[in-house]
């Protein structure tokens, strides 16, 4: 059976569904010691995505949401990918929900002249450190990253890609 995605920008109203997303693949599935309260952005997305410039989308499958990508417009052509997280029922190529989010996310870029792109993620997701590199992202150490990139605690490796416009 074959699963219609439907990628659609996220606001306020789908902050409890992001957060019952996101929060227990942090801190159950991969044992982040992160909480909501250091994850303010979550509680909302409007200022904290929206208002630079950049967006959160999520996927929905059949209804439910069951992934998330978010976009910080840090200026200087830049942007900082945030909250990657597809459900552990919905990953693979099979499904192609982090594809088709990276995918909206880059074509956003493009359409808003953002040509750099730099995130953080923690050393336990091999997974997602696998889903970059295939998308050419390269992985570089924190010093190299941009001063005015958003840090968050409890991140240690980090990535950057440049695009061709």
């Amino acid at each position: 059976m074959v699963l219609a995605n439907n990628i659609t920008t996220l606001t306020n109203n789908h902050c409890e569904q992001i957060v019952n997303l996101i929060l227990p693949i942090q801190q159950i599935e991969f044992n982040v010691p992160i909480t909501l309260d250091g994850q303010p952005d979550l509680l909302d997305i409007e200022s904290k995505y929206h208002q630079s410039g950049g967006n959160f989308w999520g996927a929905f499958t059949n209804g439910e949401l069951t992934g998330t990508i978010g976009l910080i417009n840090t200026g200087h052509n830049t942007g900082a990918i945030r909250k990657m997280f597809v459900k552990k029922e919905f990953r693979g190529k099979e499904y192609g929900i982090a594809q088709q989010l990276l995918e909206t996310l880059l074509a956003y870029c493009n359409e808003h002249h953002i040509t750099k792109l730099y995130l953080g993620t923690v050393q336990q997701l091999k997974a997602a450190h696998r889903f970059y590199e295939r998308n050419d992202f390269k992985r570089i150490d924190k010093a190299e990253m941009p001063t005015f990139f958003p840090f968050m605690e409890p991140d240690d490796t980090y990535y950057h890609i440049h695009l061709n416009s």
